[in-house]
């Protein structure tokens, strides 16, 4: 049903291309317009209420009975679900987004230019995007090996309703949330990958090569997704770590690296202090409406979008660690290591351009700034190949994580689905990338990716309100288990 529903929107984009995109762009102003603050205190929130459970009595607990252990290893368990919660995107934002905050700084606290641009940059990637993914996992993973339900979303809910219509439509909407966000992002990933090729190459490669990289994404992912947890999807995560931490680790050693740790101690012991205003967007630490609708409220809606399919991954790998290992775990550990990443870029990037004497937006498209980055270093043609290979093995673990949670949504909440819904959903999400990116092509004054990442906006509205819902009802059934025990 589910295929079915996305190959009738296909054909609805096709056929009035240019309504679609009008009617996503004024929807999603309207959201973020009249939701933008209701996301900041959500996230706010979730980060305060995962704090205050892990460290809890209730953090004990474990995910499943007392006997489980953990099926992964912590390195392979960090590297899974960093690569499935923020992947290609560190590499697109690493340098165009720290600069562009320096550029123009969206606060004024009296800080100088360069800690607020690495504050506002964590702030955005921080805790915040970790929460709502890892409210989602707790919640899941709680239901799924806790109380042996489904892994749909809608087990969430349950007890508080037995009708499957609203059920099944919350789980269509994770279904449809999910697609959209990964052909959205491979549409991102796929034109950075060119962007790369171009640069390096000085060619103009188009159409028929971003189909190619879509393509051999989409086989490299099914061939991972095939294999299972082990032997795909955990190997694949770990090379991207390994890969990511070489090209971290030779940049940092390139640079003023006193200078890095500084800029990176003092802008996270900012960020940490000034949180809960960043987080209520107050006096001195409130960017203005139209900073917030493009950035900030962007990005919520974003991470919101995508916390059901991460937060389902996330569980899914999670089984046999307490509570408060996972909570801590997904909410520290990625978050720090992302702030040592844009310290390293960003700060190295400042300094590249005081070098220079003037900055003439060098940097400012996001698509190639990391590129026109490497070309201040030694060995930078070999630092762009690293990368594009990197860019390429990040989308097949988001593509191949992706499929194994559509695989669990229509295996009926299996936790190991099937393989032909595995191989259903591979083919499936190769055939739509690519009828949007032809589509995009075929109608150049329309950017049918962009409107897919912000018909992400809309959806995610669904989910927040939703995410309220679900987070009183775990509250109401880990309070009424706690009192059956006592009896």
């Amino acid at each position: 049903m589910s295929i079915g529903l996305l190959l009738l929107f296909a054909g609805f984009v096709f056929i009035d291309t240019a309504g679609f995109y009008n009617h996503i762009e004024s929807a999603s102003l309207w959201v973020r317009k009249w939701f933008g603050h209701f996301y900041l205190y959500l996230g706010l929130f979730c980060v305060l209420f995962i704090l205050g459970l892990a460290l809890s009595p209730f953090g004990k607990q474990k995910l499943g009975s007392k006997e489980d252990t953990p099926e992964f290893s912590r390195w392979a368990w960090i590297a899974m679900l960093y690569s499935a919660g923020m992947g290609a995107g560190i590499l697109l934002r690493a340098v165009q987004e720290p600069v562009f905050m320096q550029q123009h700084p969206p606060i004024q606290t009296g800080a100088s230019p360069d800690i607020i641009a690495l504050e506002y940059t964590f702030y955005q990637w921080g805790f915040t995007a970790w929460a709502f993914y890892g409210l989602f996992a707790l919640i899941i993973g709680y239901y799924l090996f806790t109380q042996k339900r489904s892994a749909l979303v809608s087990a969430s809910i349950q007890s508080i309703t037995k009708h499957k219509l609203p059920r099944h439509g919350i789980d269509i909407l994770a279904t449809f949330t999910t697609v959209f966000g990964l052909v959205g992002a491979v549409g991102l990933g796929t034109t950075q990958i060119n962007g790369g090729l171009n640069h390096i190459t000085q060619g103009d490669f188009g159409l028929w090569t971003t189909i190619g990289i879509t393509l051999c994404i989409a086989i490299l992912a099914f061939v991972s997704v095939w294999k299972g947890m082990h032997k795909g999807i955990k190997r694949i995560s770990t090379l991207n770590i390994w890969m990511t931490l070489a090209i971290l680790i030779y940049v940092f050693v390139q640079s003023d690296m006193v200078a890095v740790v500084y800029a990176f101690a003092k802008a996270v012991t900012h960020y940490i202090k000034d949180f809960v205003q960043l987080s209520l967007a107050v006096g001195a630490y409130d960017p203005e409406e139209a900073f917030l609708t493009d950035w900030t409220y962007y990005y919520w809606a974003f991470w919101l979008a995508w916390a059901p399919f991460t937060g389902i991954f996330i569980a899914r790998i999670s089984r046999g660690r307490t509570i408060r290992e996972l909570l801590l775990g997904v909410l520290i550990i990625p978050a720090m290591g992302t702030f040592f990443w844009f310290s390293v870029f960003g700060d190295s990037a400042f300094t590249i351009i005081e070098n220079w004497g003037a900055y003439n937006n060098e940097f400012g498209y996001v698509f190639s700034s990391i590129f026109v980055f490497f070309e201040n270093y030694p060995f930078a043609s070999i630092l762009n190949v690293i990368t594009i290979i990197l860019l390429v093995s990040f989308l097949v673990t988001s593509v191949d994580s992706a499929v194994f949670v559509l695989s669990m949504f229509t295996d009926k909440g299996n936790p190991n689905p099937k393989r032909r819904h595995r191989l259903i959903w591979s083919v499936g999400i190769a055939l739509f990338a690519i009828a949007m990116i032809v589509l995009g092509n075929a109608r150049p004054e329309i950017n049918v990716l962009v409107a897919l990442q912000k018909l992400l906006i809309i959806t995610s509205l669904p989910f927040a309100l939703f995410m309220v819902v679900m987070v009183m009802v775990f509250v109401r059934d880990i309070v009424r288990k706690k009192k059956v025990s006592y009896l």
